[in-house]
C-alpha cells in the first residue's frame, strides 16, 4: 500500500513530505497542495508546498554534495544505481496505486511504468561506465604549421546540479530518465515533480533513498508553481534544466539563462497514409497510437493524414477497433480512463464543438462524463479546424483526407509542432523520401511513434523541444568537456 511499511517514513498524517538533505521533511509553510483523482474528482493526497528559502537550502545542499559525488568511483555511482533500480522494481505494487489514483492510468500500464524505469535505471549505469570510463587523446602535429609539442587528454566531467522537472502522465518513467544520467555522470539533482504524480515521484524517490545514496545528492520538492516554479528555474544554483511538458517549457528556455536545456515539448504527430499500406496493420497502430493512456502521450498519433482513395476503408476499420475499446476507472484496466483534469476534458471538449461547428463527420457520439471522455474518430477534418492543429492529449483523433504525398507532408510541416510522426507504405523508397520531408525528430515506418526503446535518440524540431533524449544523449547532455594540456619542450614522435 501507498505510504505503508517502507515508505511511512514519507507520510505525516494526510500529508506527504518533501526530501530533502537525506530527510523527509515537512514546509514550514504550512500549507499543502491537494492532489486532485481524475476518477472521483475528490482529493485523493496531498503534500507539501515548499517555500523559496527551503529551495534556496535545497540548491545549497545539491552544491555540496555533487561535489564529494564527483570523486565517487564511477563503478560505485553504478552499483548504487542497479541497487535502486532493484528497490523500486520490488516495490511497484505500492507506486503503481499512486500511478492510478493520481493520474487514472489503467493499473496493467502503470505496473509496466515501474517496471520500465527499474530497466532505464540499470541500463543507465551500465552505458554511463562505459561512455565516462572513455576519454580522447589527440596530438598537435595533425593540424597544419604545428609541430608534435602538445597532447591533449579530454575527458567528461559533471555540470553540477541539474534540475529535473517530469511530466504528470510519465511521474516515475519521466523522472528516472533525468535523474539516472545525472547521477551515473557525477551530478546531483533536483527534483521537481508534476503536482498529478507527484506521490508517485515521492515513493520513487525513497526508493534511490533506500539504496543508500548521499545526504543532499537528490532532493525532491513540491508546491505551487506560481510559487516556486519561476524560482527554481531561474536559480543562480541551477546547472542544468531537464523538462518535459507544455508551453510552461518555452517560457522556461527564455529565463533560464546560459545552462544547458534538454526539453521535450508536445506535439502533433501526424500519421501518413498511402494507398499500398496494410490497413490492418494501420488501424491497429493508430488505436494503439492515438488511444492509449487515453491519448495522453507526446507521442500519441494527433492527426491521421490518409489518401482518399483508401480513407472509407481505413475509416471503418479504425471505427470498429474504436467500438472494441473498454472505457471506465483506470483499477479495472479500462483502455479509456478519465483525462487528468477538469480543464483538460473542457479544452477538448472545445476542440470537439469547433470540429462539430465546422463540419466534421463525428464516426461515434460525442460522450462525456466528467473527467472521463468516450473515444472519439473525427473524419474529413479540415485544415480550419482547431482539431487539425492543436494538441487535445485526450481521447479525440482527426482524420484528414488528402489527395498526394505532397499535401501530406505540407500538412505535417506547417504544424508549430516537430516531435514525431509516421508513414505506412510497402514501398521502402518512398517511405524514405517521406521521412527526410518530415520536418520532425523521429519518423516511424509503419509503426505508430514512441518515445522508446529508451536508448534511442529521442528529440523534437521547432516547437518540440530542445536537444535529445535517450539513456546516451542525455549522459553526454549532462557533462562537458574537460581538456589537459600537455606542453613538451621539444616535438616527440612516436617510434622516432
Amino acid at each position: 500500500m501507498a505510504g505503508t511499511g517502507v515508505f511511512s517514513d514519507i507520510l505525516d498524517g494526510d500529508v506527504y513530505k518533501y526530501y530533502a538533505d537525506g530527510e523527509w521533511k515537512k514546509s514550514s509553510s504550512g500549507k499543502t497542495v491537494a492532489i486532485i483523482n481524475p476518477t472521483t474528482r475528490k482529493t485523493q493526497y496531498k503534500v507539501q508546498a515548499c517555500t523559496q528559502e527551503e529551495v534556496n537550502k535545497v540548491m545549497e545542499s545539491a552544491k555540496t554534495a555533487q561535489k564529494s559525488w564527483a570523486k565517487t568511483p564511477l563503478w560505485k555511482r553504478a552499483e548504487l544505481l542497479h541497487k535502486a533500480a532493484a528497490i523500486l522494481k520490488e516495490h511497484k505494487a505500492p507506486i503503481a496505486e499512486c500511478l492510478v489514483k493520481e493520474i487514472a492510468k489503467p493499473a496493467k500500464d502503470a505496473i509496466t511504468e515501474v517496471v520500465r524505469s527499474g530497466d532505464l535505471i540499470s541500463y543507465t549505469a551500465e552505458e554511463g561506465v562505459r561512455i565516462l570510463g572513455e576519454g580522447k587523446f589527440l596530438v598537435s602535429d595533425s593540424f597544419p604549421g604545428n609541430q608534435r609539442t602538445k597532447y591533449c587528454l579530454t575527458s567528461k566531467i559533471p555540470l553540477g546540479v541539474i534540475l529535473a522537472i517530469p511530466p504528470f502522465n510519465y511521474p516515475v518513467n519521466l523522472a528516472v530518465s533525468k535523474i539516472a544520467p545525472a547521477l551515473i555522470a557525477g551530478n546531483s539533482l533536483v527534483l521537481k515533480p508534476p503536482t498529478q504524480g507527484a506521490v508517485s515521484a515521492l515513493h520513487m524517490v525513497r526508493c534511490f533513498h533506500l539504496a543508500g545514496f548521499p545526504k543532499g545528492l537528490i532532493s525532491c520538492v513540491t508546491g505551487k508553481g506560481s510559487e516556486i516554479g519561476d524560482f527554481l528555474t531561474m536559480h543562480p544554483g541551477v546547472n542544468c534544466i531537464s523538462f518535459t511538458g507544455g508551453d510552461t517549457g518555452i517560457a522556461i528556455s527564455k529565463k533560464a539563462g546560459m545552462i544547458p536545456l534538454q526539453m521535450e515539448l508536445g506535439g502533433k504527430d501526424a500519421c501518413i497514409v498511402l494507398e499500398d499500406a496494410d490497413l490492418d496493420l494501420v488501424s491497429a497502430n493508430i488505436i494503439k497510437g492515438g488511444f492509449s493512456y487515453s491519448g495522453q502521450r507526446c507521442t500519441a498519433v494527433k492527426v491521421v493524414l490518409v489518401m482518399e482513395s483508401v480513407a472509407d476503408v481505413l475509416v471503418e476499420k479504425v471505427k470498429a477497433k474504436v467500438a472494441k475499446l473498454t472505457v471506465g476507472a483506470p483499477e479495472d484496466d479500462c483502455d479509456i480512463t478519465p483525462v487528468v483534469s477538469e480543464s483538460s476534458a473542457n479544452f477538448i471538449e472545445g476542440l470537439v464543438k469547433d470540429a462539430k461547428e465546422k463540419g466534421a463527420t463525428f464516426c461515434q457520439e460525442y460522450k462525456r462524463d466528467g473527467n472521463l471522455i468516450w473515444p472519439l474518430l473525427l473524419d474529413n477534418v479540415r485544415p480550419d479546424m482547431r482539431i487539425a492543429w492543436e494538441e487535445p492529449f485526450g481521447p479525440v483523433l482527426p482524420v484528414i483526407r488528402i489527395n498526394s504525398i505532397e499535401e501530406g507532408i505540407h500538412h505535417c510541416n506547417a504544424s508549430n509542432f516537430g516531435l514525431q510522426g509516421c508513414v505506412f507504405t510497402k514501398d521502402v523508397n518512398k517511405a524514405i523520401l517521406i521521412s527526410d520531408a518530415m520536418e520532425t525528430g523521429t519518423v516511424q515506418i509503419n509503426s505508430a511513434p514512441a518515445r522508446g526503446p529508451d536508448h534511442f535518440p529521442f528529440q523534437g524540431l521547432k516547437d518540440s523541444g530542445i536537444g535529445s533524449q535517450g539513456v546516451t544523449n542525455s549522459i553526454n547532455m549532462m557533462t562537458k568537456i574537460k581538456s589537459t594540456v600537455i606542453n613538451l619542450p621539444t616535438p616527440s614522435y612516436t617510434m622516432g
